[in-house]
């Protein structure tokens, strides 16, 4: 695995790269700590189904610099722009979390350069139960995060938690300080791209353009599982799919799983 640097719409990247072949983007998602390591573990494996996988820090996590514009939207046109730079016609997408709705907005309505999309633990895009449901949102704390803080976050969204290293909780708590804790506060101000008023857009799942495969956590917050059969039963044309023994940061909890189902599936 390679880590570069590029620069995006005047703004410093850093993204990792594993793979040859035809272009995979993994998004992560927008708790605080976020970036592209949450796919370390799936990018070698996934890459071994000949693809080439991309995971970039987005603007306002890990090792990129902050935008100007913290909103939803500003990532979406962003992952365009980092596909401009890198010359990539068209790319699948794999979205974590809040960044499954960026990888579905995009299939909705830049469908020509949107091969393939995997939505993961995306809260949002299932439809809710009677009782009120979260979705999936900016996790965080109040200051910048302790070690202890940061470790708690990570354990919340893991099933198997045994699975965090003391380097998974140092690297966590390192991209949750400085400069990103700063885009995490102005994130969490911005009211901007989230999609206010209309038809919500797990209404809009079905009528993606482009093949769409939906994984959760069996053991995903806000109730998932449930929410997933009742995906299944308004919408039985999707490919709507639980991972076993899996929270919210499934790509972990899963993580052979998680390759096994998407690899081939997002072959061309």
């Amino acid at each position: 695995m390679t880590e570069r640097r590029v620069r995006v719409d005047g703004l410093d990247v850093r993204y990792l790269e594993e793979g040859d072949g035809s272009a995979v983007l993994l998004l992560h998602g927008a708790s605080l700590g976020s970036s592209a390591d949450v796919w370390t573990r799936n990018m070698l494996p996934l890459a071994a189904h000949g693809l080439r996988v991309i995971a970039p820090d987005l603007p306002g996590f890990g090792g990129s610099d902050n935008p100007a514009d913290h909103s939803l939207a500003y990532r979406r046109r962003f992952v365009l722009a980092l596909m401009d730079v890198l010359e990539l016609e068209r790319a699948a997408l794999v979205g974590h979390s809040q960044a499954g709705r960026i990888a579905l907005e995009l299939a909705l309505h830049e469908t020509p350069r949107i091969a393939k999309v995997v939505v993961l633990c995306t809260g949002s895009l299932l439809p809710p139960l009677e009782e009120a449901s979260a979705a999936e949102g900016e996790e965080g704390t109040a200051a910048e995060p302790t070690i202890a803080e940061a470790r708690a976050l990570l354990e919340y969204n893991l099933y198997n938690k045994a699975l965090i290293t003391e380097a998974d909780v140092a690297l966590r708590q390192r991209m949750s300080t400085g400069k990103n804790f700063q885009a995490f506060l102005a994130r969490k101000e911005n009211k901007g791209g989230a999609g206010k008023g209309g038809e919500p857009l797990w209404q809009r799942v079905a009528q993606c353009p482009v093949p769409l495969l939906m994984l959760y956590g069996e053991h995903d917050r806000a109730q998932a599982a449930r929410r997933v059969a009742k995906a299944k039963e308004m919408y039985p044309q999707l490919d709507v799919r639980l991972l076993p023994r899996a929270a919210h940061l499934a790509q972990w909890d899963a993580a052979e799983a998680f390759v096994a189902i998407a690899g081939p599936f997002l072959q061309p």
